[in-house]
């Protein structure tokens, strides 16, 4: 019988190889478990989730691109736009705020920032919310408070301006 690695993991009850080499540790099983719940989650949002995700959706809101309903680690993020690794959540009155940091704190650890705006927001306040959701955004574009003196990272001219240096090592 020819085995694939999922088909291995699930026997052997160890995580599989998740995209980029990502399994968090969990079980083959509790992975899928968690896309299987995503899923549902996509075909059935809530009100406040159709609405606010017909403005994410498409790169409507200034180019980002989001997911939703994304499995990160053993969490399901409501919203995520990966290039901006920003956690827009959407809470009801279910939501306990001790559960809610501790999460936040778990996604973070994974390089995620996690914003939260109410059920009520979204259906009240788009406006407001969609100001929130790209002012976090823009903060998540800047660059680093202290950039290296180097330059490592930035094209030469790029280098040279911000610094008002030459790469060569002569004052420009």
């Amino acid at each position: 019988m020819n085995w694939t690695l999922h088909d291995q993991a699930k026997q052997l009850n160890t995580p599989p190889l998740q995209g980029r080499g990502r399994g968090w540790g969990l079980s083959a099983s509790t992975i899928e478990e968690l896309q299987s719940r995503a899923r549902q989650m996509r075909n059935n949002p809530t009100e406040p989730e159709k609405r606010l995700w017909r403005h994410l959706s498409n790169g409507q809101l200034g180019g980002h691109k989001f997911r939703r309903q994304q499995v990160i680690n053993r969490f399901i993020a409501d919203f995520v736009c990966p290039a901006a690794r920003l956690v827009v959540e959407v809470d009801g009155d279910t939501h306990e705020e001790l559960t809610d940091r501790a999460r936040d704190e778990a996604l973070a650890q994974e390089g995620y920032r996690t914003i939260r705006v109410s059920n009520h927001d979204v259906m009240a306040n788009m406006d407001g919310v969609l100001l929130f959701i790209t002012e976090a955004l823009q903060q998540a574009e800047r660059p680093h408070p202290n950039p290296s003196p180097e330059g490592e990272g930035l094209e030469q001219g790029e280098a040279q301006e911000l610094l008002g240096i030459s790469l060569e090592g002569s004052v420009g």
